[in-house]
């Protein structure tokens, strides 16, 4: 929630490091909320709006400017295979922006005169499938068919006027250069963040070439890495920064691993607040936590910022 004096989020992340928010899913899930269906968080924008509040106001409250939305796993497409119109899904798509407003403005209350901006997350085409293929992009899909996709609800998402739009958890290029298109012309700037292995994007695509694509586009205001291992982390934000010389955004899970078979997570926590210095002299301005990274690891993390 930024006044008429606040600085604009680009300007914000060009002059200071900015942090994020950490894991919407987990902290929901926290509080004992049932996430296990296709529509993921996106279904307490129907059937809990507050529990939603609470989770973005959490975060605020561990010290995070950046609120994201629960907007990654909503799409008219997923939304309408659970009975829910057009009209409905797009309704619920503006709130997800204005419930990340309210938890600004609660976090306002407490602490005046913080800048604190909301990111409407667009996750990638795998995400509305819900078959893990976010992971793997190369979904047999043009890139044309891809931005057909992607626009419709990046309008809605654009007129509910959050901060910046996340597009986030991108597994290939193609989908990278859909999404470069369709935020053309819509007002709102937008981050570009690639889910990684190694060196590569989830689809083997070197990182190099999947960063330059968006090297010369004005509505693209930072390109990083996101729901990665910090170990990928690590070597991705330099790059990122050398090829686009952009603010670089990183936002890492906690480094164990998802076992889809068993339904759980395997491993152990390689995310530490400590990595955070050599991400910020690598170029990183906009640093946060993903998947199994709650509000206590991002307080650690803010103060690490100070």
């Amino acid at each position: 929630m930024t006044s008429a004096a606040s600085p604009s989020f680009g300007d914000a992340i060009a002059a200071s490091t900015v942090v994020l928010d950490g894991g919407l899913s987990n902290q929901l899930e926290a509080a004992g909320h049932d996430l296990s269906d296709e529509l993921w968080s996106a279904r307490l924008l129907a059937q809990r709006p507050e529990a939603v509040v609470e989770a973005h106001r959490a975060y605020f409250e561990a010290g995070a400017s950046v609120a994201t939305t629960a907007s990654y796993q909503a799409t008219f497409e997923g939304f309408a295979r659970h009975g829910v119109d057009g009209d409905e899904a797009a309704g619920l798509l503006a709130l997800s922006v204005e419930l990340a407003r309210e938890a600004a403005r609660r976090a306002e209350a407490k602490a005046p005169g913080r800048s604190l901006w909301v990111a409407a997350s667009v996750g990638p085409y795998g995400a509305m499938l819900a078959d893990g293929s976010e992971y793997r992009g190369r979904y047999g899909l043009s890139v044309g068919e891809l931005e057909r996709f992607h626009r419709p609800r990046l309008e809605v998402l654009a007129a509910a006027r959050p901060d910046v739009l996340a597009l986030e958890t991108v597994p290939d290029t193609d989908e990278a250069r859909a999404l470069v298109r369709a935020v053309r012309g819509l007002g709102v700037p937008a981050w570009l963040s690639y889910s990684t292995a190694g060196d590569r994007t989830r689809a083997g695509q070197p990182l190099e070439e999947a960063f330059a694509l968006a090297a010369d586009v004005d509505e693209i205001v930072a390109v990083g890495v996101n729901c990665c291992a910090p170990e990928d982390a690590d070597r991705a934000v330099a790059l990122a920064a050398r090829v686009t010389g952009k603010p670089v955004v990183v936002y890492p899970n906690s480094g164990e691993r998802w076992d889809a078979g068993a339904r759980a997570w395997q491993g152990r926590s390689t995310f530490s607040a400590r990595r955070v210095a050599g991400w910020r002299r690598a170029g990183a301005r906009l640093i946060g936590g993903c998947c199994r990274v709650g509000p206590d690891t991002i307080a650690q993390l803010a103060a690490q910022l100070r």
